[in-house]
């Protein structure tokens, strides 16, 4: 039986998003099948850092579910403040910017998965330059931990936010490709920490012979995240303000910019496929792992308007933080080197994120709690 057979219908050909994934109960998200189907030594440790955030706790899922010896999962956070935890992990609450404490992170793992950041929406990096570059430490430490601990594999999670501002000054932008990260001029505070961090992942592989892997991911969204708070991004703030819109019955909306950006938008599942398809390949240089659907964000509202099955009026906000003007994904080399891309349409994904933020949203209203660490999750 196709695994995605409990999904969404898909509109694209391929199997839509699975909803077995995204149930309330932890236990039976991990109970599913796994969404990585390739050959792996499950008999190691899995360090897992950001397991608390958004991608890191659907990543900490599926190795669980693939049935590795011991899954890691490493945040700052406290766990009962993750995104999703899970009692079969051996779940840790350290500060990954102190040295030391990348070092305990790292003890007797086989292989690392670095996805801890300080970052969030446009909103939040536009606002926090010195904090998002302040993420440097955490891999510099993790990778310190890395090669002295003879770690086997190590995997870094970079963003298009490395690519040349200058290539992305209109909508109708064309596909970025890995070679247009350099000559470099990249986001002001996120994505120059994050390039600084995929050269010290090279120079780590070529001089001391850790074995590095690096995805540049292009706007993860889908279950599981932020929608709130001023850290979410697009799809997930813009569904936000679709429902309230609805519940409220003001039927308006806000909208950061004119509304003509271009981007596009990887479901998370995936990520999550894409990432590990990267740790356990042989591609040694910085990859993207993106959709290559572009889409403007009004034409994201209309997906949106459409999944929550409401008309919104629209106004622009165009003092917000609106990021470029156009990002897409050109997935030549993945394909090349994988044969593999995101499948997951737009609209697919956006259905299955929209019926479970919606979700969220009422039962915080029902319950009159206003965090979402105040409802299972």
């Amino acid at each position: 039986m196709d695994k995605r057979a409990n999904g969404a219908p898909s509109s694209n050909g391929t199997a839509g998003p699975r909803t077995d994934l995204i149930s309330a109960d932890p236990s039976e998200r991990v109970a599913a099948d796994p969404i990585y189907e390739g050959n792996v030594d499950t008999d190691k440790t899995v360090a897992v850092c950001g397991a608390g955030g958004f991608i890191g706790g659907h990543l900490v899922a599926d190795l669980l579910r693939q049935g590795y010896d011991t899954v890691r999962a490493v945040d700052i956070k406290p766990p009962n403040q993750w995104f999703q935890k899970f009692d079969q992990a051996d779940n840790w609450s350290l500060d990954l910017r102190e040295k030391e404490n990348c070092y305990q992170a790292l003890e007797g793992a086989d292989q690392v998965y670095n996805l801890a950041a300080d970052m969030g929406g446009m909103g939040f990096i536009e606002n926090n330059k010195a904090l998002c570059m302040l993420s440097v430490r955490i891999n510099t430490h993790l990778l310190m931990a890395a090669r002295d601990m003879d770690i086997g594999r190590y995997f870094y999670s970079s963003s298009a936010c490395v690519y040349n501002q200058e290539l992305q000054s209109t909508a109708d932008v064309e596909p970025l490709s890995e070679e247009d990260a350099y000559p470099a001029l990249a986001e002001d505070g996120y994505g120059w920490e994050k390039l600084f961090s995929e050269r010290m992942c090279r120079h780590f592989r070529e001089d001391f012979g850790v074995t590095t892997r690096v995805a540049r991911y292009h706007n993860v969204y889908g279950p599981f995240g932020t929608y709130d708070g001023g850290r979410e991004k697009a799809p997930a703030a813009l569904t936000r303000k679709a429902i309230e819109a609805k519940m409220s019955g003001s039927g308006d909306i806000v909208i950061w910019g004119d509304g003509t950006q271009t981007r596009s938008f990887m479901y998370v599942d995936d990520c999550v496929d894409g990432t590990q398809r990267i740790m356990h390949s042989d591609i040694t240089e910085p990859i993207n792992l993106g959709s290559d659907e572009l889409v403007t964000i009004n034409g994201l509202v209309d997906v949106i308007e459409k999944a929550v099955e409401v008309d919104l009026g629209r106004e622009y906000d165009r003092t917000k933080p609106q990021g470029v003007d156009g990002r897409n994904s050109d997935n030549t080399k993945i394909l090349q080197e994988l044969g593999w891309e995101p499948p997951t349409a737009l609209r697919d994904g956006m259905e299955v994120t929209a019926e479970w933020i919606e979700e969220q949203i009422r039962r915080h209203a029902e319950e009159e709690t206003t965090s979402r660490f105040a409802v299972p999750h």
